[in-house]
């Protein structure tokens, strides 16, 4: 379908305000353009409490932040990872969806601050997501959670994060997963699908600012083929949990997405996946003007109540 208008809307205002596309940028400043967007933010939705802390992590302490939605017994947890191509982002940008996940999941949720390239290559990144679910699963109570009910979630570089955070969950012996939610991840490094020709320019994310993405997270070209690092390469997604895969129409990464889903199937992994008609790269980290992300975030909200709900509480 066409482009939707409130997506063409947004895409015009950033135009009209000189926004740079992210591969012109240093790191620098492409993390400093991505803050000042989330902070311009200021519809918030509202928790019941939020709290900073750390944990450890693989070399040194990770910062983490804990949204809570409701008093009452230990909720079950998401673990999410932000998205930034693992270069940009961190947890101030992605405040926003967190709350709406922890409101429409009616579960705790536990962002995860995890090293950014091109400090830290691949596969700190990964390594630090799955310590800080390892941590979560074993410590869940400590912060007013049910560990034994946990997901991961994330979208674009922590949608993959949480899909390989699922594949080393399984290959390590643990923890157990209800269920991974994975919006509009890159599953793969494949710049010549249709979807990557088709949106290469002028649909928020470009061709060009992933392959900068991809530069700086693993410039080790022998190490780009890893599973951990592009998970669509695995070859075995056997007994990894239930997924919700979403995609959007406009976004390079499509074709990507709707491969991981059609892999996860034919390995036997119950999958819902949506592609979002009309849709931008972002769309659900841009849900307070796009009602689509909005939509999108109550339906991971209810997906991931089932998976739960799947679990006996203690």
């Amino acid at each position: 379908m066409p482009l939707d208008p409130r997506a063409r809307e947004l895409l015009d205002q950033m135009a009209a305000a000189n926004i740079p596309p992210i591969s012109s940028l240093s790191v620098p400043e492409a993390r400093a353009a991505r803050r000042a967007r989330a902070l311009a933010d200021t519809t918030l939705e509202p928790v019941l409490r939020v709290e900073d802390r750390t944990i450890p992590g693989p070399v040194g302490e990770l910062g983490v932040r804990v949204y809570t939605p409701t008093e009452g017994g230990q909720l079950p947890i998401l673990v999410y990872f932000h998205g930034g191509g693992w270069v940009v982002g961190d947890l101030e940008t992605h405040d926003s969806v967190c709350r709406g996940l922890a409101n429409a999941g009616d579960c705790l949720v536990v962002s995860v601050d995890y090293r950014l390239a091109p400090e830290h290559t691949f596969p700190a990144a990964v390594e630090d997501a799955f310590a800080a679910t390892v941590w979560t699963s074993a410590h869940g109570a400590e912060i007013g959670g049910d560990g034994g009910r946990l997901a991961v979630g994330g979208d674009s570089a922590g949608g993959n994060l949480a899909a390989a955070v699922a594949l080393m969950a399984r290959d390590r012996g643990g923890p157990s997963l209800a269920h991974q939610l994975l919006i509009y991840p890159v599953t793969d490094l494949d710049f010549d699908t249709p979807s990557y020709h088709a949106n290469a320019d002028g649909y928020l994310l470009t061709r060009d600012d992933m392959i900068w993405f991809w530069d700086h997270y693993v410039p080790n070209e022998a190490m780009r083929s890893d599973p951990y690092a592009a998970p669509l390469r695995a070859r075995d997604l056997r007994g990894l949990p239930p997924a919700y895969v979403i995609t959007a129409e406009y976004d390079p990464l499509r074709d990507e997405g709707h491969a991981y889903a059609d892999s996860l199937r034919a390995a036997g992994v119950p999958v819902v996946a949506d592609c979002y008609a009309g849709m931008i790269h972002g769309f659900v980290a841009n849900a307070t003007v796009l009602e689509a992300g909005t939509r999108a975030i109550q339906k991971s909200g209810q997906l991931l109540r089932a998976a739960f709900a799947n679990l006996r509480a203690p």
